[in-house]
């Protein structure tokens, strides 16, 4: 079924910023001329999704090669192309930039945008460290633009739907995360649902390091009290599972499968628990909600959901139509914070070792 709710009453999948009153709808219309750091994948993807957001203009992109720029843009139907990022973002034509580069070239292209004065979404891992996060989102706050770190999840329907349910105390205190995929969609998934605001106690992990090559792993973070996250860092050469659950004392909720970029949201808030010890092993009362992923993006060889990047990009727009250095989908306190989940969990594997 599709979420339904009174009339006097957002949806419960509407996007934060509006639901908060911080943006307005109509203003994923919002002029905005994109240029893209990077020609390869990730910015074709983020090509084709800008294509579709009503606001956006793919206005330049630039690449070390300028062959590979000059074939992206003709792809892309792209006015201007460099080989020099400099350039691009000191463009009069480019308002914000989209960092697709590896993540070890994040700070570098991202300062050079955010000091020439561009707003800036950048592909996630946003940095390599909590120290160059900082330093980049105090760069933003100088030069009075937007830093936005690009971790999707956060804009699907179904994210936000699950986050004004935490917000509201539908499941009551919660005392387990548990999500599967790799350590920075896990990590960000941990944020969702303690907050950003308190650190776990202990990290344990076993298994592969975010930086290795293929292996499966696992963490475990302590937050004290008896309330714990899992995360399971699975094998892609497998056939794996992929889902969030963020469990409270009083019911769970339920990102399913892919838990990254996900169309169902289960709820389950039964009037006791736990329903199955009470009821004779009975499932528990469940309400399933579907957000199914816009149709007007059109993107070949696309992995699961990607279409779902236009939550973002339209976001993006609204926030910035706004005066907004920040999507409140995910602020730099969650970045900052997911970050530093990621570091714990290499520090502690490191340990293990």
């Amino acid at each position: 079924m599709n979420a339904q709710n009174s009339r006097l009453d957002p949806p419960p999948e509407m996007p934060r910023d509006i639901r908060l009153g911080l943006t307005k709808a109509k203003d994923v219309a919002f002029p905005l001329r994109w240029g893209l750091i990077g020609a390869g994948n990730i910015c074709r993807q983020w090509a084709e999704v800008l294509k579709a957001c009503e606001g956006a203009t793919l206005s330049a992109v630039a690449s070390r090669s300028i062959e590979k720029a000059r074939d992206f843009a003709r792809q892309h139907g792209i006015a201007q192309f460099y080989n020099d990022y400099a350039e691009l973002v000191n463009s009069a034509d480019v308002d914000v930039v989209y960092v697709g580069t590896p993540d070890r070239l994040h700070k570098e292209h991202c300062l050079l945008a955010l000091n020439a004065g561009k707003h800036v979404l950048c592909e996630k891992d946003i940095a390599q460290s909590v120290v160059d996060a900082e330093e980049m989102y105090a760069a933003a706050k100088t030069n009075n633009v937007m830093l936005q770190d690009g971790v999707w999840t956060r804009f699907f329907p179904a994210v936000e739907h699950a986050r004004m349910l935490l917000e509201s105390g539908a499941i009551g205190d919660v005392v387990t995360v548990q999500s599967d995929l790799n350590p920075l969609y896990t990590s960000q998934a941990v944020t969702l649902g303690f907050g950003a605001d308190k650190p776990p106690l202990k990290v344990t992990a076993f298994g592969n390091l975010p930086t290795e090559g293929g292996g499966a792993g696992c963490a475990l973070m302590d937050f004290g009290d008896n309330k714990y996250a899992i995360l399971t860092f699975v094998e892609f050469g497998s056939e794996f599972r992929e889902v969030t659950e963020i469990i409270g004392t009083h019911g769970r909720l339920t990102l399913e499968d892919p838990g990254h970029c996900p169309t169902i949201l289960t709820v389950r808030t039964p009037s006791t628990v736990p329903y199955r010890y009470l009821h004779s092993n009975a499932p528990s009362p469940s309400q399933r909600f579907e957000y199914p992923i816009p149709d007007i993006v059109r993107m070949p060889d696309a992995y699961p959901n990607q279409q779902g990047f236009l939550y973002q990009a339209e976001a993006i727009h609204r926030c910035i139509a706004a005066g907004l250095d920040q999507c409140p989908q995910f602020t730099m306190q969650e970045s900052l914070h997911t970050l530093s989940l990621l570091t714990q969990i290499n520090a502690a594997k490191k340990r293990a070792m």
